[in-house]
Parts: structure tokens; sequence; C-alpha cells
């Protein structure tokens, strides 16, 4: 226990070393340790009253709502020591939903969260993750702003606007897409000098053109969820052109038959074309060689070129660049189930699609243990600053948690 609390100590001053103040050190660490300790709820009020002095709680509420640091300079420390420990091979970018059952807080509104499968009243989360195999990180947050908080959309809600002001959003913050958030967020971690060169995101973000051309202006790789009707041609299609008759504009090559849906192009393909892959050990106890069970099923990858007038006015010659279509078809269902592109290159290995396409499940583990151990959802405050404030040091706490699984067997591992 000593030796854990001793740990904690020197990761906290490692990564509270932008900090400012003395104070502010201070009550980071306190904070820290109380999204740490056992208690069931992880919000200002009940972490004060485990540490068993009143004025804690109004310092630990100053420290996170209206204290003025930057969580920006926070999560870069944390970046860059989970780098050196991790070292990860790919960036992951999701969305968490922070269910709400006022209006009071910054940004909350009636908006779809796969947090609980459906449209209801919450706040979204948009945040980068460093992963590898074995470890992943939160390190970059964005609270999304809806259009109905901000006063320059047509959607803007006149009560929602009013309270800009109490929830302390700044004024230049406006409704701005998941997925350009997400590219804001790439662009602001690579300015921290962490360098990976792959993306990995859900449908949400894979089905935007924009970010994946996004994503290769900034010369990254990707694997992203796409959803089934995304449309594209088989890469050995050629487009053809009509002959010139010297009369008006020339005319423009095309592709002779129309581009079909993703899911079509699969189907054309096959079951026979579906190779079984197994991409990671699971957690359950199974017939691995870890003992657990073997996460395993059969996937399909064809080489298309998707369509799409983005995909075209994005692209200098009359063809767009091949990608990688992956899909799962696992042997028991009658059609495939689930759907990735990416442009990796054309030699790459049906297994590495696999495992990276499957990567995402780290953040979803991610999200699992900080809302259910670290109080990830347990903030109670209204702010735009406590918000990120909290995120921030919420991800500090699982960072220290994921260290100390790496670090440690299970049986030596003692609560913070």
């Amino acid at each position: 226990m000593a030796l854990v609390r001793d740990e904690l100590e020197v990761f906290a001053a490692e990564v509270f070393e932008p900090f400012a103040r003395k104070d502010q050190r201070r009550w980071g660490q306190v904070y820290l340790r109380g999204l740490l300790t056992d208690g069931r709820r992880k919000s200002i009020e009940p972490m004060a009253a485990r540490f068993g002095a009143d004025s804690n709680r109004q310092a630990l509420a100053n420290f996170i709502t209206t204290s003025p640091w930057d969580p920006a300079h926070i999560r870069a420390q944390l970046a860059w020591r989970m780098e050196a420990a991790i070292g990860p091979k790919a960036l992951i970018f999701d969305d968490t939903g922070f269910l709400k059952d006022g209006s009071a807080s910054a940004c909350v509104s009636r908006q779809y969260t796969g947090t609980d499968g459906k449209v209801t009243n919450c706040q979204v989360g948009v945040s980068l993750h460093l992963a590898c195999d074995h470890a992943s990180a939160a390190v970059n947050w964005r609270l999304f702003l809806p259009p109905t908080w901000d006063p320059a959309s047509p959607k803007a809600d006149p009560d929602k606007v009013a309270r800009r002001t109490n929830c302390g959003i700044p004024d230049d913050v406006g409704h701005v897409e998941k997925w350009q958030l997400a590219l804001d967020m790439l662009d602001e971690t690579r300015s921290w000098g962490n360098e990976v060169p792959l993306a990995i995101a859900d449908a949400g973000y894979g089905d935007a053109a924009a970010f994946r051309l996004g994503l290769q202006a900034r010369g990254m790789h990707y694997v992203v969820g796409i959803s089934t009707t995304m449309s594209a041609q088989p890469a050995d299609a050629v487009p053809v052109c009509e002959p010139y008759l010297g009369n008006g504009r020339p005319p423009v090559a095309k592709y002779p038959d129309p581009a079909r849906s993703v899911k079509e192009l699969v189907i054309a393909a096959g079951r026979t074309a579906a190779r079984p892959v197994q991409w990671r050990e699971g957690s359950r106890p199974g017939t691995g060689r870890s003992g657990h069970k073997r996460m395993y099923s059969r996937f399909v990858a064809l080489r298309i070129r998707p369509a799409g007038r983005e995909i075209r006015q994005a692209t200098d010659g009359p063809e767009p660049p091949e990608c990688w279509l992956l899909a799962e078809w696992p042997a028991a269902e009658a059609e495939p189930v689930q759907f990735w592109l990416s442009d990796l290159p054309a030699d790459t290995p049906l297994t590495t699609l696999v495992r990276l396409a499957k990567l995402r499940w780290r953040i979803e583990h991610d999200y699992r243990q900080m809302k259910q151990a670290l109080g990830l959802a347990h903030f109670e405050g209204r702010t735009w600053n406590g918000w990120h404030h909290h995120v921030t040091l919420a991800s500090v706490a699982h960072a220290f948690c994921t260290l100390q699984r790496l670090t440690r067997t299970p049986k030596d591992t003692a609560p913070a």
C-alpha cells in the first residue's frame, strides 16, 4: 500500500508539473486520490467527505470549476508519459455520453449517444486515445457543443444560448462536427510531439469523407468503420470516355456501371471469399493458449474505389485511389455484419487489417473502467472548464491504473 502511494505521488508530480502554483499541484493530487479511492460516488462533495475536512470541499470545487489552469498542459504531459510507456501503434477516436437529469450543464441536450443506445438528455465528449494491443490511454478530450447551443446556428435554442455565460462557454466556441473535433485534437496532440501514423475510428467518423481526407492530408493511414450503404466501385472497374466530337465541353470519363453499396460488393464476392481470423484472446474462460476465449470470426477483404463527390474533387486523376474494404461475415450469419475502410498498402495481410479494425475494443474498455471505477461520469458541475478539468484528471487516474497493471502482476497490485 505504501509503495503504491509513493508511486502515485511520483507519477502525479510528473504529470502535474505544468501547474503554475503549489496549491494547484496539491489539490490536483487530492482530486486524483479521490478518484482512485474506494467509494461509490466520485463527485466533489463525497470525495471531500471521505478526506474528512469540509474545507476540502470548497478548495476542490474551486480547483475544478473556477481555477484557470489549462487542461491541455496536463494532457500533453500525460501523452508524453503514456506514449513512452505503451508504445502506441494507433490513435483511436471515439465519443461517449454523460447522462444528465437536468438542463443546466454546459452543452447538455437531447441527442443520440451510444452509451444509452438512443436519443436522451446528455452531454457528449469526444476523446483521443493512444493504443496498442495491451494498453491504451485517453490523452485528449473535447466537449461536443450541439447546434442548439450555438447562437450562429439556425437551430439555436434561445434558452440554451442564454445559459452559455453561466456555463462559462467561451464566446469563440461554436458547433463543430465530431469528426472535425477529432481532427482538431489530432493537430493538438501532434503539436505536443506525439507522432502515431495510424488512426482508428467507428462509422460515426469513418462515414465522413472529409474526416478520411483530413487524415490523409496529415500523412496518416486509417482503419475506420463505415455504414453498409457507403457506395464504391470494384478496384478493377475502368472508367470509359465517349469519343470527343469537337463540339462543346469534352466528355468526362465515367464508370460504365453505377457504384454499389459496400454490402452488395461483399455479398457479390460470396461466402467463399471469407477467411477465418483470430485477432486476440478475450477475458472469459475458453480454449485459447492462455485459457481464455478466442476472439474469432470470418472476414472478407476486397480492393475498392470509394465513390462520392468529395472523393472525386480531392482526386487529381480520373479514378479515386484504391482502398481496402474489410467485412466481418460470421459463419452463422446469412450476410456480412460489420464493415471497415482502410487506406493501408495493398500488400497488408488480412490478419493485420482485422487486428487493427478490432483494436477499438480498447476504447470501450477505457470508457467502462473510467466510468465504473474512476468517476468519469460523476461530475456534477455545470461549467465548460469544470467538465474539461474533470475528464482530464479522470484520464490521469486511468493512466496510473494502466501503469500499475503493466508493471505488476495482479496479486502485487493494491488500491491506491
